[in-house]
This record gives structure tokens, C-alpha cells and sequence, in this order.
């Protein structure tokens, strides 16, 4: 069983949820979030708090405790305050713009890439046009569509152009030149 499923939900003061069904409704200052609880899992508000636990003779889902559990909380987090994940684009010629509802970015192939922007999430890129901040009340959402930006340009491990995290540590490989700098170089000497 879960220690973090059995720790209750507490509800900041301008948020509002209900159970309705299999379904536990969030709604806050920045917006309204459901979650459709899986077979076997409750979930009851009761004095600012919201509880889950397991129904009677459903152990084998006890593998969706916590996790139950983490995604209400996430939700109660997000309608209070914004999640936000910040990509960087490095390599030359290498930038973006938001355009209306849709990104534009060039990433060094023979178009730009276009992405639209899903409702309830907000993309701005830096005066620069390299750093890209995705936020949203819906902390799946903003880290899913982080991850499919990320995967458009993967950073390469030589030079280290592509989209990455920001903060985020690529490990780098030396080259040929400099692998075989080190190492009598070249092969049998001339005479």
C-alpha cells in the first residue's frame, strides 16, 4: 500500500472540489480540472481535504493508489498556480516565435516546424528567440507537450544543438579529431 496514497489532499482556500461518481472535479482561481478515478479506487471530500482509498476486495489495484492520489494533488497545485517547464533551442540559426495560436521554429531543417498550441496552455519565447516557456494549469499536459517539442531535435552529444531542458546537463563526446589526437595519431611513422 501506498505511504503517499494514504496522506490526504488538502484543499488551499480558493479552491472548490466535489465527487461526482468516478469523476473528482478541481476547480480555482486559474480554471476547472477533472479526474476520472480508476475501478477500485474512492475518493471523498470532507472537511478541506480530499481522501482516496482503496474499495473493499480491490487490492490488485493497489498499484493506482498513489498514483491516484498524486494526480488529484497535482490538480488541487495547478489551479492555484501554473506548472511551467522551460526549453532551451541552441545551434546556429536555431530559434522560434510564437505565431497567433501556433509555434514556428527553425531547427536547421528545410522547413520550419509548426506546433499548435493546445487550449489551456500558454507558449512565449524570450526576446532572444532560444528559450521557450510552456505553462498550464495541467501539469501532464505541460510535460507531455515539453516532451514532444523536445523530441522534434534531440540534443546531439558533439556539439550540443537541439532542444533540452533547461538546466538540463548533456553529456558530450569527443570528436574524431580530438579521440585520435591523444593516441600516436595517424598510423606507422615516415622515414
Amino acid at each position: 500500500m501506498s505511504r503517499i496514497g494514504k496522506m490526504p489532499v488538502t484543499l488551499p482556500e480558493k479552491v472548490k472540489a466535489k465527487v461526482d461518481g468516478r469523476n473528482v472535479l478541481v476547480e480555482g482561481p486559474l480554471g476547472k480540472l477533472s479526474f476520472a478515478l480508476p475501478d477500485g479506487i474512492n475518493a471523498e471530500v470532507k472537511d478541506a481535504r480530499i481522501n482516496i482509498s482503496i474499495a473493499q476486495g480491490a487490492a490488485d489495484k493497489a498499484a493506482l493508489f498513489g498514483t491516484s492520489r498524486a494526480r488529484i494533488n497535482n490538480m488541487v497545485s495547478g489551479v492555484t498556480k501554473e506548472f511551467e517547464k522551460v526549453l532551451e533551442i541552441s545551434g546556429v540559426g536555431f530559434k522560434g516565435a510564437v505565431e497567433g495560436n501556433r509555434v514556428s521554429m527553425q531547427l536547421g531543417f528545410s522547413h520550419p516546424v509548426l506546433i499548435d498550441i493546445p487550449a489551456g496552455i500558454k507558449m512565449s519565447f524570450d526576446p532572444k528567440q532560444v528559450v521557450l516557456t510552456i505553462k498550464g494549469i495541467d501539469r501532464e499536459a505541460v510535460g507531455n507537450l515539453a516532451a514532444q517539442i523536445k523530441r522534434i531535435k534531440k540534443p546531439e552529444p558533439y556539439k550540443g544543438t537541439g532542444i533540452k531542458y533547461q538546466g538540463e546537463h548533456i553529456i558530450r563526446k569527443a570528436g574524431k579529431t580530438a579521440a585520435g589526437a591523444g593516441a600516436g595519431a595517424g598510423g606507422a611513422a615516415k622515414k
